[in-house]
């Protein structure tokens, strides 16, 4: 017989298997719980905490991806303390990373009243576009590391495992080993990657080449992969 277990979230009454996280029980009572790194195809690992909750008005607010759902727990998914520590993950975020092109990270932060000018003198994580293959190009600096890429280029999905981080700290960023190029990479360019990038860092080079305003030439000729040459052996 499955274990099950009861708890309260923001009012609501709710019994769940024993091991559901907060954000499944949440979303079954259509609660809304915004999530960046989280993903219903790659593993949770409460990596961006846009998702935290109170429960029972602890210490520390709890990552509903990865917390489970504890008997007779009173969860509260959006109180002023909730609210204010969203907010703040979000504004840190615009502070150091190129959202544009990332319009629901955008609407979350309209809908937390985000200050975008609250830190003017962060430092920007700015990286060099990496265009080193036919299919799509890589701008880190769009990229917010919520590991989605890297999760389904391996046990994930793929099992390609052509993705991996480099860096620490600060300089942390989405990389090839040893940063070869993605052609030298067992990359086999399923576009898995691209499907759950939450941003513009990952996207097909046709799309990048619409958005340049490059020619329909130009756009086929970048999108073509060199001739190997012919070899030939001599006796």
């Amino acid at each position: 017989m499955t274990k099950t277990v009861t708890l309260t979230i923001d009012g609501d009454s709710i019994t769940v298997p024993e091991g559901t996280t907060i954000l499944e029980a949440a979303r079954q009572l259509d609660k809304d719980v915004p999530v960046i790194c989280y993903h219903d195809a790659t593993t949770a690992n409460g990596l961006c905490r846009v998702c935290v909750v109170d429960v029972n008005n602890g210490r520390v607010l709890q990552p509903a991806c990865v917390a489970a759902c504890t008997d007779k727990a009173t969860v509260e998914t959006r109180n002023e303390r909730v609210e204010r520590s969203r907010r703040t993950i979000l504004e840190m975020l615009n502070s150091a990373v190129d959202l544009a092109e990332a319009p629901e990270i955008q609407d979350l932060m309209d809908d937390y009243s985000v200050d975008r000018e609250r830190f003017p003198d962060a430092k920007r994580r700015e990286h060099d576009l990496k265009d080193d293959n036919p299919f799509y190009v890589r701008d880190y600096s769009q990229c917010v590391l919520c590991w989605r890429c890297v999760q389904v280029c391996a046990e994930d999905a793929q099992y390609t495992f052509a993705l991996t981080l480099d860096g620490r700290g600060f300089e942390t960023h989405v990389s090839t080993a040893f940063d070869i190029a993605l052609t030298d990479s067992p990359c086999v360019f399923c576009g898995q990657c691209i499907g759950v990038c939450p941003t513009g860092a990952l996207k097909p080079k046709v799309e990048f080449g619409i958005q340049q305003g490059w020619s329909m030439e130009d756009i086929q000729r970048s999108t073509r992969r060199p001739r190997r040459k012919n070899i030939t052996i001599e006796d």
